[in-house]
């Protein structure tokens, strides 16, 4: 007699009222279109008036002052670094805080799936010192290991698959390199924001399974402010470290 299967467990009502909340209010195209589509989607969007308002509305949010004390207060130091790449460089809510913080010979990379963006960026940040590229997260024009950080703020929620950007990430990162990474949660706020900027949400639990099938496992989780931690507000906030290979392999594979 074939054993009978175990009954399947139900849902939390917790779980279930989430689920509808997100049916309800979450942006669903990144799920119900193929990856081309969605970022023509996304590249029309912050080419418009949307992505024209995005560096006002990250100050008006508090996202760009707050993203800048991390780095000041070296939360994530990137005085370290001489060769970073910043991923949705657009409003200048990372790159601008890049500028101050690292070091002066520090080589910087700005790329963005959008052109508008990228000349925004250009613009407001007055530098000639970034090197601006317009360039897809999941097929980056970089040759492997160029990089020993790699920043990337709001820019995964527009990837159909994370593993797919993430792999590249990892692909660009030299070993022992560093990922700071900002992502929209699927909590209420983020479901508005997702609606609003028509894009995807992260469960924190499923995008760490994801880092480190992808080979890039969490190093630390920062939040924005002790209250932002405690009320569990803010994002998913995560450094991520690439792992250098141990001398034992490096020696087998030369």
């Amino acid at each position: 007699m074939a054993p009978l299967s175990s009954p399947q467990k139900p849902i939390p009502k917790r779980l279930r009222l989430k689920q509808s909340l997100r049916s309800l209010i979450e942006f669903g195209g990144g799920d119900q279109v193929d990856q081309d589509q969605f970022q023509s989607t996304t590249r029309k969007l912050y080419d418009g008036p949307a992505g024209a308002v995005l560096y006002l509305a990250s100050k008006l949010s508090l996202h760009d002052p707050l993203v800048g004390r991390i780095i000041k207060t070296r939360r994530f130091d990137v005085t370290e670094f001489r060769s970073i790449l910043d991923i949705g460089s657009g409003a200048g809510q990372i790159l601008g805080h890049l500028l101050r913080e690292t070091h002066p010979e520090a080589r910087l990379v700005a790329c963005d799936l959008s052109h508008q963006m990228l000349k925004r960026a250009r613009t407001r940040m007055d530098s000639a010192r970034p090197n601006y590229l317009s360039a897809d997260l999941t097929m980056l024009p970089f040759q492997d290991e160029s990089f020993d950080c790699v920043t990337c703020g709001w820019v995964l929620e527009y990837v159909a698959d994370p593993k797919h950007g993430l792999s590249e990430i990892y692909r660009v990162l030299q070993p022992g390199g560093s990922l700071f990474l900002l992502a929209t949660e699927d909590k209420f706020s983020g479901m508005l924001n997702s609606r609003t900027w028509k894009c995807r949400t992260y469960n924190r639990v499923e995008l760490q399974q994801a880092f480190e099938e992808s080979g890039l496992p969490w190093k630390e989780q920062h939040w924005f402010t002790p209250i932002h931690q405690f009320l569990k507000l803010g994002g998913i906030i995560v450094e991520a470290t690439k792992p250098v290979e141990p001398a034992s392999n490096l020696s087998q594979s030369s």
